[in-house]
């Protein structure tokens, strides 16, 4: 891992053309956006770490990951990429992304869900994506508004 290349989390659906300052597809920042071509592999693991802790705040409210190693051999045996240097939370999101219009056994995969909507599971991937830019555009306005203060920056209004 120490000489690998970090990879982009880029999804190839950047809202931040668009005027958003947190993208809906990857939900890096604008500046992480525009700047990570520049980062160094440290500063690109560590945009990764908070999207992974994103993820891991998120997640857990739909699903139960009951066997860490069936997830991971199952998205290695179906061939689903995934970072295996993201938590089990990234594996399970990565999981989702495969399935887009497949409905998996969850349990073949060592995940229950525990979300009693009748969602079907790509409608319930859609919410868990509104839920991650929510709390990603969350973060980012408290990041923005603490800078303001440390830097002495006018508030937005």
């Amino acid at each position: 891992m120490l000489f690998e290349k970090v990879p982009t989390p880029c999804v190839g659906i950047c809202s931040t053309t668009y005027g958003d300052s947190v993208c809906r597809g990857c939900r890096r920042y604008l500046h992480e956006v525009i700047d990570w071509n520049r980062y160094n592999d440290t500063e690109k693991r560590l945009i990764w770490q908070r999207l992974d802790n994103l993820m891991q705040q998120v997640l857990p409210r739909y699903f139960d990951i009951r066997d860490s190693d069936t997830l991971r051999r199952q998205l290695e045996h179906y061939r689903i990429p995934f970072r295996k240097e993201a938590t089990i939370w990234g594996w399970l999101y990565a999981l989702l992304k495969a399935a887009a219009k497949q409905e998996p056994v969850l349990g073949d995969f060592g995940v229950w869900r525990i979300d009693r909507s009748d969602l079907s599971l790509a409608e319930l991937r859609e919410q868990i994506n509104l839920d991650l830019h929510v709390l990603a555009t969350a973060y980012y306005e408290r990041d923005l508004l603490r800078a303001s203060r440390v830097y002495g920056a006018p508030e937005r209004t």
